[in-house]
């Protein structure tokens, strides 16, 4: 891990700090809650850049709403699907516990829009389980409701009634042949189709919390894609997922590091996917493995 790509990535990271804390999402961009919160998990798992993570945690907990919530923007509070991710920004800051909790309490609260799902439904998954949506009066949906899994238990509320009852749902909406999308199994009849990242990240949410036999088809179907697999987001949320299921693929850090290379092929990454890559390099275990104490 001592290559220059890592070094260079985690540069590029912090150079997106921003003056008045926080990250942007882009270089010269405006703050993000969510480019923040990667950010923070980034550099703190690979210990550096204390003062700028600090300083981002202090940002998201300045934009916090006073119900707990954090909105992607001030004009769009509906939008609080980062919530989850701030959890997870000051997971292990004592200076942050009001604030996490503050979140955590918001969560365990707050739910879509669900309703028991009619005989004649044109959708395969049961509308009644719920989990957590994007934004506020709508649907739950298998990312936003993985990553408030995530934040949930790292704040020790694995099993409250709430978690549970999230983690049914996406088995509910896991597809019968294996894996995830955004969150629905079939329409008018037709099963639609998995992808990487949605599977990578549902997987992260149920680890060491369901029997391996109930996820065994999606991991054999995200290890089967793993080795074809070159974008960013892709690529880290996939070898996170095997990772949480000690199914992490031989030469994965290799395979994150050329990922991160091909930059200078591309162009730049935005700073949630330079995260993600310096995440899955680091957390062999998965996302869960590496939260600070």
């Amino acid at each position: 891990m001592t290559e220059p790509v890592w070094s260079e990535a985690l540069a590029q990271v912090k150079a997106r700090a921003l003056p008045a804390g926080g990250f942007g999402n882009r270089d010269g961009g405006r703050f993000r809650p969510d480019a923040a919160a990667w950010a923070i998990l980034a550099l703190s798992i690979w210990g550096t850049g204390a003062e700028a993570a600090e300083a981002g945690r202090r940002r998201l907990a300045a934009i916090q709403g006073r119900d707990g919530r954090v909105s992607l923007a001030p004009d769009h509070p509906e939008a609080f699907w980062p919530t989850p991710l701030a959890i997870l920004a000051w997971h292990g800051s004592p200076a942050h516990r009001e604030a996490r909790q503050r979140a955590v309490n918001f969560l365990l609260a707050t739910g879509g829009r669900h309703w028991p799902r009619p005989a004649d439904a044109f959708h395969g998954h049961d509308t009644g389980i719920k989990g957590w949506p994007w934004t506020g009066e709508t649907h739950s949906w298998a990312e936003p409701t993985s990553m408030a899994v995530l934040a949930l238990t790292s704040a020790e509320y694995g099993d409250h009634e709430r978690t549970r009852e999230a983690r049914r749902m996406l088995l509910d909406r896991q597809l019968p042949g294996g894996g995830w999308n955004y969150g629905n199994t079939t329409v008018f009849g037709q099963v639609l189709r998995p992808m990487p990242e949605s599977t990578g990240l549902v997987l992260n949410a149920l680890a060491d919390a369901v029997p391996q036999r109930e996820v065994q088809a999606s991991l054999d179907y995200l290890a089967g894609l793993a080795p074809r697999l070159n974008t960013p987001r892709a690529l880290g949320w996939a070898t996170l997922g095997l990772g949480a299921w000690g199914a992490r693929p031989p030469g994965s850090e290799a395979r994150v590091g050329s990922c991160l290379a091909r930059q200078d092929q591309f162009g730049g990454y935005d700073t949630v996917s330079l995260a993600l890559l310096l995440l899955a390099g680091r957390a062999a275990g998965g996302l869960a493995s590496v939260l600070p104490a």
